[in-house]
């Protein structure tokens, strides 16, 4: 198996993933979207907004960049959910551009992460993993979050479901892919 698939389909399903979910909130009113509910953040606004400063700061880290702490100096960074989603699929796409371009030799590549009175130093692979770990955590909060509200929570952990085919076409074609960019040639 290549090394570098399942950092790849782990970063497409982390778009696609984020994509159904604030898809499904952008139905939501302000209020629903702003309303204090039970998680570990106390509100839809609030989760989604976390996942999207932690992927900041990550993926500006796996770039080489030095942004760090800087990144939580608003941790609300969107109040709507449109400029929330729009954030979070341009970080999105950075993260897979950054996994698009690693090989094997770059997963075990030193990253250095800017905390806020040292540089951690970790490798890429387990960079990637600890961040994708952080969003589902995250995701399935907000999931939850979603359900008490007036709209039913999308489906999120079948990224190649055969029965959701023609649902998935449709929102690969809204994000610019195609099966085969994410799994190669069958």
């Amino acid at each position: 198996m290549d090394t570098m698939l399942p950092f790849k389909t782990m970063a497409y399903n982390n778009a696609w993933a984020n994509h159904r979910l604030l898809s499904a909130c952008e139905r939501l009113s302000e209020d629903e979207f702003d309303a204090h509910r039970p998680g570990f953040f106390p509100s839809l606004r609030a989760t989604l907004n976390h996942i999207l400063v932690v992927d900041l700061f990550y993926v500006d880290a796996m770039e080489g960049g030095t942004l760090g702490p800087a990144a939580w100096a608003d941790p609300e960074p969107c109040t709507t959910v449109a400029t929330l989603r729009a954030a979070q699929a341009a970080v999105d796409r950075r993260l897979i551009a950054v996994v698009e371009a690693l090989d094997g030799a770059g997963l075990a590549r030193i990253v250095s992460v800017h905390r806020q009175t040292s540089i951690q130093r970790e490798r890429m692979d387990r960079l990637l993993l600890h961040l994708f770990q952080h969003q589902v955590h995250h995701r399935g909060q907000a999931h939850a979050m979603l359900s008490a509200t007036s709209v039913p929570p999308p489906q999120l952990d079948e990224f190649f479901s055969a029965g959701e085919a023609p649902l998935r076409a449709a929102e690969f074609a809204e994000l610019g892919w195609t099966e085969e960019m994410v799994w190669g040639k069958m």
